[in-house]
C-alpha cells in the first residue's frame, strides 16, 4: 500500500483555536465546559455545554456575526453559511496554511475533500419558519444549502475551488472518522494525491438539547465534573462544535514538497453492531470488529499499540462497551496500552469527533505526549483491565488507534503512525 501521512491540522474548538493553543490543553488537561448561558431557563435542565471561543454567530443574519481575526469570509460567501461551515472555513484556512500549501496545491484535479457534518438544526429552523410564516417565495435563495447536512462540503469545495472528489458522510458521531477512512483509501488507490478531511458541528441549543429527551446529556451542572469519561459517577455527554480539518497526502506529495508530516495513516477499519438504534452493543461486539480490521489493515498487532484516544463520551452504556471491546481485541496486552478519553476535555463533537480526535493523535505522536482522562474521581470497574492514565504522559507512543461510534451501531477505528 502507498504511505499516506498528515501534514497539516486545523482546528476551532473549545478548547483552542490553533494547533499549538490545543496541544498545549491536552497537556494541561484544559476543559472547554463552561455553564451555558442559553441552558440557564428554569425548564431547561441541561446547564453545561463546551462552546467554541471568540467567535459569535447566533444572529439570524450572518453579516452580524463576529469572525475572529485573522479569518476572513467575504460578504458574498457568508449568505450561504451556517455556523458550522463557518468554522469549517476558518479551520480549512488554518490547514492550508499550516501545510504549506499553495493555492495551485488546493485547486486542482487531485486535490478532494471528504466532510462530515448533521447541518445546521438552528438555520434549518429558520428558514423552515419563514416558509411558514411568509409564504414559499420569501426564503433566502441560499437557505437550503445552508441548512441541510451537506453544507459544509457545499460550502467548502465552491469557495476552495475543490476540483477533485468531494462528499460528505452522516454516520452520526462515526461521520468524520468514516471521511477519513474514505479518504485514506481515496489516495491509497491513487484516485487522488491530496485530501482535506473536515468534520463540524453547529454546537449550539439546537445542535445539543434535543439528545437530552434520549437521555444522553449530562445533567451535571458543574462544568469541572460534568465530561467525565469512565468515571463511575459519568452521566452524560457534554455537547460541544467547531470544526477540525486534517489534510492527507500521498508519499509522494510529501518528497516534493519538502513537507514535515504530523503522522503516518496505516490505516482503518469499520463494522457494525446490527444491534440498536441508537444504543452500542453492551459488549462492544461491532468496535472490537473494526479495531480487529484496522489492525489487520495496518499490520499491526495487539502488542505495538501505545495508545488509544478512546471514543468514550462519559454516557453510561457507551463507555462501558468500549471498554468490553478493547480488552477484547488487545487481551493480555490491555493493560499495557494507555486508554483515554480527550472529551472529558473537549466535551462531545458529534459528527466533528472523528476527525478532531484525529488531529489529537498526530499531535501526540509529532510532540511526544500521551493525554490523560481527566475528571476521574472513582474509575467504573468496567474499566478493570486497562491503564487509564488520569494526567497527561510525556512519553513517545509509536502507534495510536482513534476510536468512534455513531448511532445505528456504525464503528470506524484509525490506525496511526510515529515518522521518524
Amino acid at each position: 500500500m502507498p504511505r499516506i501521512f498528515i501534514t497539516g491540522l486545523g482546528f476551532i474548538t473549545s478548547i483552542g483555536n490553533s494547533a499549538a493553543a490545543v496541544e498545549q490543553s491536552l497537556r494541561e488537561l484544559r476543559h472547554g465546559m463552561v455553564s451555558y448561558p442559553p441552558f440557564a431557563a428554569n425548564n431547561i435542565p441541561v446547564k453545561v455545554a463546551a462552546p467554541v471561543r471568540d467567535f459569535k454567530t447566533d444572529a439570524e443574519d450572518p453579516e452580524d456575526w463576529t469572525i475572529p481575526a485573522p479569518y476572513a469570509v467575504k460578504r458574498e460567501q457568508l449568505r450561504s453559511l451556517s455556523p458550522n461551515a463557518l468554522y469549517a472555513c476558518c479551520a480549512l484556512q488554518q490547514a492550508i496554511a499550516d501545510a504549506r500549501l499553495a493555492p495551485q496545491d488546493v485547486s486542482n484535479d487531485d486535490t478532494g475533500l471528504y466532510a462530515a457534518s448533521a447541518g445546521s438544526p438552528v438555520t434549518l429552523g429558520r428558514q423552515l419558519n419563514r416558509m411558514n410564516q411568509n409564504g414559499v417565495m420569501r426564503c433566502p435563495p441560499l437557505g437550503v444549502v445552508a441548512s441541510i447536512a451537506g453544507t459544509v462540503q457545499f460550502n467548502l469545495v465552491a469557495h476552495f475551488k475543490i476540483r477533485g472528489a468531494s462528499t460528505g458522510f452522516t454516520s452520526a458521531c462515526a461521520a468524520s472518522a468514516h471521511a477519513l477512512g474514505f479518504a485514506f483509501d481515496e489516495i491509497a488507490l491513487g484516485r487522488q494525491k491530496r485530501m482535506f478531511v473536515v468534520g463540524a458541528e453547529d454546537g449550539n441549543t439546537e445542535t445539543i438539547l434535543p439528545f437530552a429527551s434520549m437521555r444522553a446529556v449530562s445533567l451535571n451542572p458543574d462544568p469541572a465534573t460534568a465530561s467525565r469519561p469512565f468515571d463511575k459517577r459519568r452521566d452524560g455527554f457534554v455537547g460541544t462544535g467547531g470544526a477540525a480539518v486534517l489534510v492527507l497526502e500521498s508519499e509522494d506529495e510529501v518528497a516534493r514538497r519538502g513537507a514535515t508530516p504530523y503522522a503516518e495513516v496505516l490505516g482503518w477499519g469499520q463494522a457494525s453492531d446490527g444491534h440498536n438504534v441508537a444504543i452500542s452493543h453492551p459488549e462492544g461486539l461491532g468496535l472490537a470488529n473494526a479495531m480487529r480490521r484496522a489492525l489487520k489493515a495496518a499490520g499491526v498487532s495487539p502488542a505495538e499499540v501505545d495508545h488509544i484516544n478512546a471514543h468514550a463520551t462519559s454516557t453510561p452504556i457507551g463507555d462501558a462497551s468500549e471498554c468490553k471491546a478493547i480488552r477484547a481485541v488487545l487481551g493480555e496486552h490491555a493493560a499495557r496500552a494507555a486508554v483515554s478519553s480527550t472529551k472529558a476535555l473537549t466535551g462531545h463533537g458529534l459528527s466533528l469527533a472523528g476527525a478532531m480526535e484525529a488531529g489529537f493523535c498526530a499531535l501526540a505522536l509529532k510532540h511526544g505526549f500521551i493525554p490523560g482522562s481527566a475528571h476521574i474521581g472513582e474509575l467504573d470497574p468496567v474499566c478493570d483491565g486497562l491503564r487509564i492514565p488520569r494526567a497527561t504522559e510525556s512519553v513517545q507512543p509509536r502507534i495510536v488507534l482513534n476510536n468512534s461510534s455513531g448511532f445505528g451501531g456504525a464503528n470506524v477505528c484509525v490506525v496511526f503512525k510515529q515518522v521518524v
